[in-house]
């Protein structure tokens, strides 16, 4: 089991920055997946920044240049740096994470069995 535990959301108006960090426990290791959903009102949870199976960054088109993901391994602990926030950027985010390396299907809330209890950002105009 992998437990993970989201912070830093908050509210902000727009073109504030925030730090989402996402800290897992449990029977993690160097091969763990964890990358960022979100789920605005009313849609479905997306896909917003994570590592593809080579380590390489992957965003979301409309957070690209503006968001950025970073991980720790040794703190188990991976971060979400937003810049320049929307209020379109509004969402529940969520940590999600697999126990191996994911090949395929990183943009898939399927592919991941682990998921933290989110945190809220909420981007005014």
């Amino acid at each position: 089991q992998v437990q993970l535990v989201e912070s830093g959301g908050g509210l902000v108006q727009a073109g504030a920055s925030l730090r989402l960090s996402c800290v897992a426990s449990g029977r993690t290791s160097s091969s763990t997946t964890m990358n960022w959903f979100r789920q605005a009102p009313g849609k479905e949870r997306e896909f917003v920044a994570g590592f593809d199976w080579s380590g390489n960054t992957v965003y979301e088109d409309s957070v690209k240049g503006r968001f950025t993901i970073s991980r720790d391994v040794a703190k188990n602990t991976v971060r979400l740096q937003m810049n320049s926030l929307k209020p379109e950027d509004t969402a529940v985010y969520y940590c999600a994470a697999k126990n191996v390396r994911l090949w395929s299907g990183m943009r898939l809330t399927t592919s991941y069995n682990y998921w933290g209890q989110g945190t809220r950002v909420t981007v005014s105009s």
